[in-house]
């Protein structure tokens, strides 16, 4: 059994706790996830199977998307409604202020990891060593928010928004630091992902229905082709007679006329129209082949 499935993950589940659902549910040994979601937080998981485990390390860098709410006028040690409050402030703020700082956070930002995350240090994840009260400095991280929409505001105290970022950024801590923006304190009391790369909630599948499926024998149904995944890497399609050679790790000559591929890029390599796998681009004296990266037949 080889490619992904789309899980809407509940709350109270990790991303762990998912892989081992799968693994026992579908008896399938080779399962991965491509991106941790918070075991509060809900919404789409893309999950690997089998071969497509290998190409995991590629959807983690995906775009990502969620629905979210901002709590004003308290601050907690988890940056969400699940820690303890820490600071509370009556500060007093208008929707154009709210508006103003939720634009302001569109671009390049830097963010400092939670202490509350899987961040490690020492060989030790951040939350660990802030269960046991032990705080460390951490460095900012650059993170792109690539777009902010306001859905609603309440009485300026509650916000909620769609947003899409980069890969690593911590939407509790946005939320926090437009607090602190706005001259209050904030943290996220919701939390839903909506999309990662092209795998959206809308085409998502719970647990329970994934349990169906697999009962009744249909579960091949929803399985996505590994180059799904891959949808936004360049494509180049070989005759059949050129199978054995690139499977084997020889490079083939590209003809760039019609798609201009960089040195190093990564594409999807197919020989008579099927897919077998990702290839690098190797550009040398102006000539250009690509060689598998990885086999994925």
């Amino acid at each position: 059994m080889n490619g992904l499935i789309n899980i809407l993950k509940p709350t109270g589940m990790s991303s762990h706790d998912v892989v081992n659902f799968i693994r026992k549910t579908l008896k399938v040994k080779k399962v991965g996830h491509t991106g941790t979601l918070d075991p509060n937080a809900a919404g789409v998981l893309p999950i690997c199977l089998g071969k497509a485990t290998r190409i995991s390390e590629y959807l983690i860098d995906k775009t990502k998307e969620y629905r979210a709410e901002l709590t004003l006028g308290c601050k907690t040690d988890t940056q969400d409604k699940y820690g303890n409050v820490i600071c509370s402030s009556n500060n007093k703020v208008t929707e154009a202020d709210i508006i103003k700082a939720f634009n302001s956070f569109i671009g390049e930002i830097e963010q400092i990891p939670p202490m509350f995350s899987a961040v490690k240090y020492k060989g030790k994840k951040l939350y660990e060593l802030a269960r046991s009260g032990i705080e460390i400095p951490r460095k900012p991280r650059k993170v792109i928010i690539y777009d902010i929409k306001i859905i609603d505001i309440k009485d300026c105290k509650k916000v909620l928004f769609d947003v899409k970022c980069s890969k690593g950024t911590y939407i509790r801590t946005l939320c926090n630091d437009i607090g602190d923006y706005l001259n209050t304190y904030g943290y996220m009391s919701f939390l839903l992902r909506t999309r990662v790369g092209n795998f959206s909630i809308c085409d998502s599948f719970t647990i329970e229905e994934i349990e169906e499926l697999s009962r009744y024998g249909k579960i091949n149904t929803i399985i996505k082709p590994i180059d799904y995944a891959l949808e936004k890497f360049k494509s180049i399609n070989f005759e059949s007679k050129h199978y054995k050679r690139l499977i084997n790790g020889g490079s083939m000559s590209i003809d760039d006329k019609k798609c201009r591929y960089k040195h190093f890029d990564l594409i999807r390599v197919y020989c008579n129209n099927e897919f077998i796998g990702v290839g690098k681009v190797i550009v040398d004296r102006n000539k250009k082949y690509v060689r598998m990266e990885k086999v994925l037949i």
